[in-house]
């Protein structure tokens, strides 16, 4: 059964930083691997983006705000992207009911997009 869908959708362009506004804004909303994978590749903004797209999809999913640097977006060995939560968040699974999130993530040079539904 679906608990929660979220969606949301993110201009490329704001994540677009320099310096002092990168650290200064991943120090609020990303965790250090997000910020690690992210300029391992060729246009780090629009993973970026992305990312950021997922953790509010989730917020929405969920229906509630959760702190943004509580979930975070991982791959896993495939590469399929899917969330983890840590501080207050980390029970917040149990505590929807939801045994499965499933993520989806795309970015083009203008847009990134992420869907996030919680199945119980």
């Amino acid at each position: 059964m679906i608990l929660g869908v979220g969606i949301d959708l993110a201009e490329v362009e704001r994540y677009r930083f320099d310096e002092r506004r990168r650290t200064l804004f991943a120090r609020r909303v990303y965790t250090p691997y997000e910020m690690e994978y992210a300029y391992r590749k060729r246009y780090p903004a629009e993973r970026l983006a992305g990312f950021f797209a997922a953790k509010e999809a989730a917020r929405k999913a969920f229906g509630f705000a959760i702190p943004w640097r509580d979930v975070g977006v991982v791959h896993l060995r495939s590469g399929k992207p899917t969330l983890t939560f840590t501080g207050r968040s980390v029970s917040l699974m149990e505590r929807a009911g939801a045994r499965e999130i499933h993520v989806a993530i795309t970015h083009t040079r203008g847009n990134a997009c992420a869907v996030v539904i919680l199945e119980g």
